[in-house]
């Protein structure tokens, strides 16, 4: 068995360390944990919890899932996700962030917020609770 060895120039190798260099370098700026650095120290964020009555848990959830895209899609959002209770169906859970309480306010008068709030008396058990908190972070960065 013979192999070949093939013999390149320097400038093509180190190129091409240049290259893997600059992809390490991309990657460290866009891998996983870097897009904690755009939510701002002090952000608005939101811990909500609805349940829904029972025999509703189907429908709470059918007219519950669509508010994800709307909400995502609202300039001042920084962070929406929806979550239900693996043991609990029909227990769910919003974590949402916003730059600040203004921001939320504003998500509170959209149409489609007011829209699925209406629907809440007939859908949950006891409305909405709501916990207000304030995005900590490492003050070195």
């Amino acid at each position: 068995m013979s192999r070949t060895i093939r013999v390149f120039p320097l400038s093509t190798a180190l190129a091409a360390i240049a290259m893997l260099a600059a992809a390490t370098a991309t990657h460290a700026d866009t891998g996983p944990g870097t897009g904690y650095a755009q939510i701002p120290q002090g952000a608005y964020s939101i811990i909500a919890e609805v349940r829904a009555k029972p025999g509703k848990e189907a429908e709470l959830r059918a007219v519950t899932l669509p508010l994800i895209p709307l909400v995502r899609s609202e300039p001042n959002n920084l962070v929406y996700f929806l979550q239900e209770n693996r043991e609990a169906p029909g227990h769910f859970i919003f974590y949402e962030v916003f730059e600040t309480r203004a921001d939320f306010e504003a998500h509170n008068e959209t149409p489609h917020v007011k829209a699925w709030f209406a629907k809440l008396p007939e859908l949950a058990d006891g409305g909405v609770k709501v916990i207000r908190m304030e995005i900590l972070s490492d003050a070195r960065r």
